[in-house]
């Protein structure tokens, strides 16, 4: 191995590399004890809307719904120990996955008016992951100069119980429609059942009923609701706070000077940005990585 290079960057190492390690460091770190993947078609959920009178006078009246698009919102999590199965968590996970759905209403001269409404789906999971064993209290104090450090700093700051992590990409909306249902009524409050934090995440929405089509003096014999297919593709993990013994090469310093954007030079920042060429010419199915392979699979299941 040879040791001619002077300093390590980050990136990949080589093995002359590892000649430039130069200690032992001990840092805290959270470390991941068990992991799991899932993908999750969430099948025909009911969408829940923050002003749910209008949204159940819209549902009633509307001819169709189609999904616009499907975002993740907010996650809530509890662990639990599992009973007799040392070292063993449950995570009960509860997704409120906020989606826009498009409704046709019949609009005056013969028309279709497009009203567009966010809504919350909810979805709950359970699984069981490993989380190991201990539990320690953990306190830290903060440095005041000239003076007694603050009371509170070292109060205490965490417990070393295991920590769920869900990490979630961008859902997938498959899917919405209107579905008619014997046992509630269009009037129904249940927006009122969502956590503040995330009703207030929800857009307010309103609409003109005079630019509509419709008949408000016939009483409505029909029961509906909106529901909404979405895929959802997620990570739960399980972490606890370690200190590990890592090999070091030095501390990282930057080896390059910040590129700044001032009023002076923006059109020499603007000058280092690239054509965009695939926003003007979309690539061919021969550039994306798998694609011709995704294709022939397809290809062969149809036969």
């Amino acid at each position: 191995m040879g040791c001619s290079h002077d300093k390590v960057l980050p990136g990949l190492i080589s093995e002359r590399d590892l000649c430039r390690i130069r200690e032992a460091v001990c840092i805290q770190v959270e470390k991941i004890y068990d992991s799991c993947k899932e993908k999750d078609c969430i099948e025909d959920a009911r969408v829940f809307f923050k002003n749910s009178q209008q949204a159940n006078w819209l549902i009633c009246h509307a001819i169709n719904v189609k999904a616009r698009r499907a975002e993740v919102v907010k996650v809530f999590s509890d662990v639990e120990e599992v009973p007799f199965k040392r070292g063993f968590y449950t995570v009960d996970v509860k997704f409120f996955i906020k989606v826009t759905l498009d409704f046709f209403v019949p609009g005056l001269g013969g028309g279709i008016k497009i009203i567009t409404v966010p809504g919350i789906v909810l979805f709950d999971k359970k699984v069981i992951l490993f989380g190991s064993e201990g539990n320690v209290k953990i306190f830290k104090s903060h440095f005041v100069e000239k003076g007694l450090d603050n009371q509170g700093g070292s109060a205490l700051q965490q417990d070393n119980l295991p920590i769920s992590k869900i990490e979630v990409a961008e859902p997938i909306t498959l899917g919405a429609k209107l579905v008619d249902v014997l046992e509630s009524s269009c009037d129904d409050g249940c927006a009122r059942n969502l956590p503040k934090v995330v009703s207030d995440l929800i857009e307010d929405f309103d609409f003109d009923e005079t630019d509509l089509a419709v008949d408000n003096t016939r009483e409505l014999n029909i029961r509906r609701q909106a529901v909404a297919t979405v895929g959802l593709f997620s990570i739960i993990k399980l972490a606890r706070f370690v200190q590990l013994l890592i090999p070091a090469f030095d501390f990282c310093i930057p080896n390059k000077q910040c590129v700044a954007a001032t009023e002076e030079n923006p059109c020499d920042l603007f000058d280092t940005i690239d054509f965009p060429i695939d926003e003007f010419f979309p690539p061919q199915k021969a550039d994306f990585p798998g694609a011709l392979e995704d294709d022939r699979a397809l290809t062969k299941d149809d036969l």
